[in-house]
């Protein structure tokens, strides 16, 4: 009988200290799992970082994804998207063929515009990603042709204008939508795209060098008549409800979006 009791005790002895022993463990093990998510996270920042001032601008791109992926509820996750989004435009406006791009040899015969109607791009970008100065061009120079569709999605809720690409996200804009609600919500197309617009007000027109023209340097209509994306000469707006209508960008990034989407792109505007 004592020796069953001694035996029972050196059990409860044996896991208790096993027990002990696990706590201690699984403890130890909990501590550094955050210590290295952090410097994962840091780590990876600090690549993409270094990967895109040597120029790896593709693989700069893959890490910041990942951050995004892997980190997706860190604060930092706007500011690494902003970072993706400075590499897109720097990788369309270069000749680096990317997924999207194409290597096009000119044919006796081409054009700028001809090139850019036959693949729906722009002649501008074709030249921006190009580094041409003219729309001269030579039979027999390979060149590079952006080739996949552009769209463009409106958030009216967040005053904010999205250029994708393939359903990836190539930069966000900050625009100015309606006040009262007057951006209409629907899918349009942009039917016209005019530098330097003439306002046609009601009783008025206000030529493009007037200080008095609210749609800035550049205007891409839709195929809503009176409605498009536009320029403005007040900045200061921008990110609040406060157009006639139109959606609103500062005169850089609409020049920026001109260059960019062709006619025929699709525009979504959503409440």
């Amino acid at each position: 009988m004592v020796k069953k009791k001694l035996l029972i005790t050196l059990a409860v002895f044996f896991l208790a200290v096993l027990a002990v022993l696990l706590i201690l463990f699984l403890g130890r093990d909990a501590a550094p799992a955050g210590k290295n998510n952090a410097v994962s996270q840091s780590s990876l920042v600090s690549q993409a970082k270094d990967l895109a001032a040597r120029g790896k601008l593709p693989e700069a791109k893959g890490v910041w994804q990942k951050l995004i992926m892997d980190f997706s509820n860190s604060a930092e996750v706007m500011k690494w998207q902003k970072e993706l989004e400075n590499i897109n435009i720097k990788l369309l406006f270069s000749p680096r063929i990317t997924a999207g791009s194409l290597l096009y040899e000119i044919k006796p015969g081409d054009t700028l515009s001809k090139i850019a109607r036959a693949h729906n791009t722009t002649s501008e970008l074709i030249k921006k990603c190009n580094g041409l100065a003219t729309d001269t061009i030579v039979p027999g120079k390979k060149i590079k042709v952006w080739t996949a569709p552009f769209s463009i999605l409106v958030d009216k809720s967040q005053n904010t204008l999205l250029l994708k690409a393939n359903e990836e996200i190539i930069k966000t804009y900050i625009v100015s939508t309606g006040k009262n609600n007057s951006t209409p919500a629907g899918n349009f197309k942009i039917a016209s795209k005019l530098i330097n617009p003439t306002w046609f007000k009601a009783g008025a027109v206000v030529p493009a060098e007037s200080p008095e023209n609210i749609l800035g340097t550049r205007w891409l209509g839709f195929d809503l008549p009176g409605y498009g994306i536009h320029g403005t000469t007040q900045p200061q707006d921008l990110g609040r409800q406060v157009t006639q209508g139109c959606v609103r960008m500062s005169n850089p990034e609409v020049e920026e979006l001109y260059l960019i989407v062709p006619p025929g792109t699709e525009v979504t505007i959503v409440d």
